[in-house]
């Protein structure tokens, strides 16, 4: 049996993980309560006391899971063959995508608990982990260190995110958003690698340059 007979094709992981990121980014709104307000008539106090926390942690979750969605897609692009190994850490990832609306939920519900905020701190922090690993070892395998810049920069910011959350649960929120920086700078640097493959064709074609000589 050959080496590549031995690779999994990633497109029928493509497939499981976008189930699994749908169900999941589903199953964040009806993590939100059902409860009924005391009164028939209630006023906006009563919805934001009663539905602010579940509504602001529904959609730090719903970002956070499309932004790693994207990485997840880009990547499986990226290398569309994997090893055993990468196939066993893409489904750990996607296992922590799963844990991802029980763990909002329990936020949503107490987030001015220190340990529930830690717990969910660890989720995201989990995601993070696993997604760089999975874009280290992708990106080993063509010795292309720009593909890890901006997961490795997102997995920074969300460590720094969970262990705020140990030590200051109530400084943790202000930090997971940073997180969302990861997209603006995986554009800029696509945007910088593709004007400098611009600028060396352009400099190959001129007259002169060895790479120009039909020769």
């Amino acid at each position: 049996m050959t080496g590549r007979s031995r690779l999994f094709e990633m497109r029928r992981m493509e497939a499981l993980s976008n189930t699994i990121f749908g169900v999941a980014m589903t199953l964040l709104a009806y993590q939100v309560p059902k409860e009924k307000f005391a009164t028939t008539d209630p006023k906006w106090g009563d919805i934001l006391q009663s539905y602010g926390s579940h509504l602001l942690a529904l959609l730090l979750s719903f970002v956070v899971a499309g932004m790693f969605w994207y990485s997840h897609q880009r990547r499986l692009a990226y290398a569309p063959e994997a090893r055993r190994v990468e196939v066993l850490v893409n489904l750990l990832f996607l296992l922590s995508v799963i844990v991802l609306p029980v763990t909002t939920a329990l936020y949503g519900n107490y987030n001015d608990s220190a340990a529930v905020t830690a717990l969910y701190g660890f989720n995201l922090a989990l995601m993070s982990i696993l997604n760089a690993i999975l874009w280290v070892i992708a990106a080993a395998a063509q010795r292309d260190r720009l593909a890890t810049v901006t997961p490795v920069f997102s997995m920074v910011i969300f460590i720094v995110a969970a262990i705020l959350a140990v030590l200051a649960p109530q400084f943790a929120k202000f930090v997971w958003p940073l997180g969302f920086l990861s997209p603006i700078l995986a554009a800029y640097l696509e945007r910088g690698q593709a004007a400098s493959t611009a600028a060396s064709d352009r400099l190959k074609r001129k007259p002169g340059h060895p790479a120009s000589d039909p020769r």
